[in-house]
């Protein structure tokens, strides 16, 4: 009710204020006489309610607080706000003032946070001239202000967080006097003078990111790795959200806490990247500077300052608590992620982290996820205040550590400051709200107990956006700058003496609402499906980690708290892994193979094993096995196995003997197998057909080899014969003759027999009408007394 009384004119100047308030007294004398008649007039509380109805109509004009300047004054600062008005209503409102107002200290935290939400006071104007005019503001317009104020004019005294509120005054034809039409409200902390005892404030400054890498690389030698996208790149850019926070985070006091896949992400686009654009297609990447441009800033960034790495691809605690863990193998996922998280880290940053920390999502936790958070080495939970609530009815707020049982220590984060700046702060309005009010709360915690040094911690949101991270800085470096606070590190508020009175029990229940953006229990057992396959693949491999790593650091990926309210996305991830895992494994495959044919009691199978990965395989047996092992074995046995070496895009083919004892078709099936028996691929099932050979099929078919043999013999005397018949024709008649003359002198022919120059034998030749005659034999000699030429081929007996 003093509130609404207190607006009611009292931007108006004095003199304006004296002449309005001389002209209702003058308008209403001729009345007096009959008022004092009436009834006695309204009480003071009924004029406030009246007041407070009038109002109602602050809500006309939107006021907006851009910028406050210095957030933290001191003494001998002018003080600076900005902001803008927008006329909301649909009258023009004339004779607006745009005012400053101080109203008085706050009486705690709570009150605090009832002042943000319900504007309950505006407080008392600051006179002078400290205000803006404007004659007009028409509907829908909007128009800058800026009001400077020395600060003895806020006439502020005692240390402590005062409101501050920045009306606008004015009228309209419908009310047509004046009035508050607009108001807004924040906080000014002041403490001019070095607090007695500071308190220890530790902020977490978090390089976090959503999953990028898949298990996929390049069919190459360099293992090029795939991305599912290039939205890291953009992050990574100038302007980008991970740019921010780490040119933000380098200029402040904090404590980093990284995912080391992000690092391993990033080291991965230094040397080239591929980018997938379909299922079956991927494009090169092309922000390698990028990467290394900001890998280089980070390392000089946390040069000599406190990194704290989260497990790898910082997996979701409380799903694997509360889903994961019916799941055989789960953990050991977390407890390998735990392992390469510090080797990651070190490497790529030169800098030693520290493991012992777990960050459950929201800092909520339970009994279970206690548990499973420290399975894996960890012996200091990041829990927040709204989970690991106040009962014992302190006064002021406790440090941070706190004892929770089986040596483990929960840092418990503040809420109230570690959600300050999760809304929008891309509206310079709510970015100047929640800076003023992060302030005005730490200099409530230091006020609550002066005497009394506590260490708080403030852990935000995982992924801050770029606006956010601005904010954060820009809250931190006032802080900073401030009497009430000192910087600390994460490991100074672990190991600080809780206070006695400080809960120390963990709840029972976990926030239904957290609980519903929890992985499903699918993800887990998709999860070690996968890790199953990997396990028998990798075992044929000869050089098992270019498959083993990336599909590790993919499972881990999987089980990502970043998937928390993104459930088709980690679906489409997931089920990527795992697709993967079957194409790689049926790179090692046999081939089909058609009908074979055993003609006789035995002969050779043989069986082709295809490798169409980059690297050779090793450690496969093959097994071929008869379905009728009495009618066809292989070998002497019903099924025999080889071992098996393919090199790396090529194939081998295995031989097996076969041995037929019926004819017949016999189905045989061969089979990959790992060394401990386990079947690899698919089998492949084809038929042998037998055919029994006979010993009088034998005797034909040697009978057609002989004739064929003969048959090439006398085509090759033949051959030669003619060979010899074209030498002679080179030699003239007379020579010719002789030389017939001296062959019959020297060979003397009997009872018609010729000689048979050519193929050099001296045998006979018995003459007879029915001896064959062979178109290449010469032409015989005629009897002396014949005068008559016989015909050619003719035969005459002497």
């Amino acid at each position: 009710m003093a509130q609404a009384a207190d607006f009611q004119g009292t931007s108006a100047s004095p003199a304006r204020r004296w002449l309005r308030r001389t002209g209702v007294l003058l308008a209403g004398a001729p009345l007096l006489a009959g008022l004092l008649q009436l009834p006695a007039s309204p009480s003071a509380d009924a004029v406030e309610r009246t007041a407070v109805a009038d109002a109602t109509g602050s809500k006309t004009v939107d006021v907006s607080l851009d910028s406050l300047s210095p957030s933290v004054p001191s003494d001998g600062d002018t003080f600076t706000v900005s902001g803008r008005i927008t006329n909301k209503g649909k009258q023009s409102v004339t004779d607006a003032q745009v005012g400053l107002r101080v109203g008085p200290t706050m009486n705690g935290r709570s009150s605090i946070d009832t002042a943000a939400k319900n504007n309950p006071y505006a407080g008392t104007e600051v006179g002078g001239s400290f205000v803006q005019d404007f004659a007009k503001l028409e509907p829908g317009v909007q128009q800058s202000f800026s009001l400077s104020v020395p600060v003895d004019e806020l006439e502020l005294g005692a240390d402590g967080v005062y409101q501050l509120g920045v009306t606008l005054t004015g009228e309209t034809a419908a009310q047509p006097y004046e009035r508050i039409l607009g108001i807004e409200r924040t906080f000014l902390p002041w403490q001019p003078d070095a607090a007695e005892t500071k308190t220890r404030t530790t902020y977490l400054w978090p390089l976090i990111s959503t999953p990028h890498m898949t298990a996929e690389t390049g069919s190459n030698e360099q293992q090029t790795p795939v991305f599912k996208d290039d939205d890291l790149a953009a992050e990574l850019g100038p302007g980008g959200r991970l740019q921010q926070l780490l040119t933000l985070g380098k200029e402040l006091d904090v404590t980093w806490v990284i995912d080391p896949d992000l690092l391993a992400s990033v080291v991965a686009m230094t040397s080239g990247y591929e980018i997938q654009t379909s299922a079956e297609t991927t494009t090169a990447g092309t922000h390698q500077e990028v990467a290394k441009q900001w890998l280089a800033e980070l390392e000089k960034a946390v040069e000599g300052k406190e990194v704290i790495a989260l497990p790898f691809a910082d997996p979701d605690l409380a799903s694997l608590a509360h889903k994961g863990t019916k799941v055989a193998g789960s953990l050991s996922h977390l407890k390998d992620a735990t392992e390469v998280a510090a080797t990651t880290v070190e490497s790529i940053l030169h800098v030693t982290p520290s493991t012992d920390y777990a960050w459950p999502a929201n800092g909520a936790i339970d009994p279970s996820i206690v548990k499973v958070a420290t399975s894996a080495g960890a012996d200091t939970v990041i829990s927040r205040s709204d989970s690991l609530k106040e009962t014992g009815g302190l006064s002021y707020t406790p440090s941070a550590a706190r004892p929770i049982g089986g040596g483990t220590t929960a840092v418990v984060a503040d809420a109230r400051l570690s959600t300050a700046f999760q809304g929008d702060m891309a509206v310079a309005g709510n970015t100047t709200l929640a800076v003023q009010k992060f302030l005005a709360q730490t200099l409530m915690i230091t006020l609550q107990q002066p005497g009394r040094q506590r260490s708080i911690v403030v852990a935000p949101q995982r992924m801050p956006s770029a606006s956010q991270a601005q904010t954060m800085a820009q809250a931190l470096t006032a802080l900073q700058g401030g009497n009430w606070s000192q910087s600390a590190e994460l490991s100074a508020a672990t190991e600080t003496k809780p206070d006695p009175g400080a809960t120390t029990r963990v709840p029972s229940e976990y926030p239904p609402s957290l609980r519903k953006q929890e992985l499903p229990p699918e993800t887990f057992e998709r999860i070690e499906i996968t890790q199953r396959k990997l396990n028998k693949f990798r075992v044929i491999l000869t050089r098992e980690s270019r498959v083993v790593t990336p599909f590790g650091r993919a499972l881990n990926r999987a089980m990502s708290a970043s998937w928390r309210g993104r459930e088709a996305e980690e679906v489409v991830y997931r089920s990527g892994v795992e697709t993967y895992i079957d194409d790689l494994t049926k790179q090692v495959a046999l081939i089909e193979k058609s009908e074979a044919k055993l003609s006789g009691r035995s002969a050779t199978i043989p069986i082709t094993v295809q490798n169409n990965l980059v690297q050779g395989v090793d450690h496969l047996v093959l097994r071929l096995t008869s379905e009728q092992p009495s009618r066809l074995r292989i070998g002497e046995r019903a099924y025999r196995e080889q071992r098996v070496e393919v090199s790396g895009g090529h194939s081998e083919s295995v031989k097996f003997t076969a041995n037929g004892r019926a004819n017949g078709r016999y189905a045989v099936t061969a089979q990959l197998y790992t060394e401990d028996r386990q079947p690899y691929g698919r089998p492949i099932t084809f038929e042998v057909s037998v055919t029994e050979i006979t010993p009088t099929v034998m005797l034909v078919i040697a009978g057609g080899v002989l004739l064929l043999v003969l048959a090439g013999f006398r085509m090759y005397t033949q051959r030669k014969r003619a060979v010899a018949r074209q030498a002679g024709q080179g030699l003239d008649d007379g020579a010719e003759d002789e030389a017939e003359d001296g062959r019959e002198a020297a060979f003397p022919s009997e009872s018609g027999t010729a000689s048979d120059a050519e193929s050099g034998l001296a045998s006979p030749v018995k003459s007879g009408a029915d001896d064959p005659e062979q178109p290449s034999d010469p032409s015989p000699d005629t009897a002396p007394e014949s005068t008559d030429p016989s015909d050619t081929g003719e035969r005459v007996d002497r």
